[in-house]
């Protein structure tokens, strides 16, 4: 009996299911480096807020709690080095979740992809059977869960260590002290999943790393100044009317103020009270009956993360399909 036998033609294996594993291992063995990096200042920072949190909050709550009790006397001692001490830590651990995001974006595009476009690595991985955008998804989908992970726990911290102070430090800044307002809630999480999208994206379109991590840090100092900007506006403010003698009142984030007409016109105040000299007289001739101030109190606080983390979000969201159209535009 004949036996006929067929050779099969080689061909490059498809990108299947059984690639994902290889991609994240050679993700992980690329950028080790900065993992670790990251990874340390993550449990830096985090061991920062927890010594904030406990050990440091409760030192420097007793120490006011004595500087109060001294009533003004000369000859009464408090641990002033606590309080300075405190207030330190609370300030570099604050610019310290503030600044991860930036962090992200500047090795998304610098390292993440710029560097893989400019060195021809990606190309190289094209033609091992893995596919252009199984290539950019393996790049976003392990540093998405990562950024996830480190912001989230990093807010978490500063929240608990900010509440862990309340009523008991005298020098506690307010939630309404804007570092203090971004760095307890979502509005960083958002940002650092922008950070990445946005420094991907760089690095396809620049294709050097140097130039992808300048813009994708620039970039996103642009989107935070942007949100910052439209921050008060981003919800309907609470309206604190008050007296011509009095002034604007209202304690929270302002979103505008100025004078009252009889007609209920808003116009722009020339002078904060009529007991200035000359004020009284401008205000008359203004037809101004009282003076107000649009706010957001307290209750404001979470609505305002979350509609600027969705906005946020959003944009993240249109510049991953963007770096996809791309990616898919110039490699057919």
């Amino acid at each position: 009996m004949n036996t006929t036998l067929t050779t099969v033609p080689a061909t490059t294996t498809p990108a299947g299911p059984a690639h994902a594993p290889r991609q994240l291992r050679w993700l992980l063995r690329l950028h080790r480096p900065a993992l670790l990096a990251g990874a340390a200042l993550v449990l830096l920072t985090g061991a920062g807020l927890l010594w904030l949190g406990g050990p440091l909050a409760d030192a420097s709550a007793a120490a006011w709690k004595r500087y109060n009790a001294c009533a003004f006397d000369e000859r009464c001692s408090y641990d002033q080095d606590a309080v300075i001490r405190y207030k330190d830590v609370y300030n570099y651990t604050t610019y310290a979740v503030l600044a991860v995001p930036f962090l992200i974006a500047a090795w998304a595009g610098g390292s993440l992809t710029g560097r893989e476009m400019e060195s021809g690595t990606a190309r190289l991985a094209w033609t091992q059977g893995v596919s252009p955008a199984r290539w950019l998804a393996s790049r976003l989908a392990f540093p998405t869960l990562a950024a996830l992970a480190a912001t989230g726990l990093l807010t978490l911290l500063h929240r608990l260590a900010w509440t862990g102070s309340e009523d008991r430090i005298d020098t506690a800044l307010v939630w309404d002290h804007y570092p203090t307002f971004y760095a307890n809630g979502t509005v960083p999480v958002a940002l650092a999943l922008a950070g990445l999208a946005i420094g991907v994206l760089a690095g396809l379109v620049l294709r050097r790393a140097v130039a992808a991590l300048a813009v994708a840090t620039a970039a996103l100092g642009a989107l935070w100044a942007a949100v910052h900007t439209a921050l008060p506006h981003l919800w309907p403010a609470v309206t604190r009317v008050t007296g011509l003698r009095e002034g604007p009142r209202g304690e929270g984030i302002w979103a505008g103020q100025g004078v009252l007409t009889a007609d209920g016109d808003r116009l722009d105040a020339p002078c904060l009270t009529s007991m200035l000299p000359g004020c009284e007289t401008t205000l008359s001739d203004m037809g101004a009956v009282s003076f107000y101030r649009d706010i957001h109190p307290a209750a404001h606080y979470w609505p305002l993360q979350l509609v600027a983390s969705g906005i946020i979000l959003a944009v993240a969201a249109l510049l991953v399909l963007a770096a996809f159209r791309l990616l898919r535009h110039r490699t057919p």
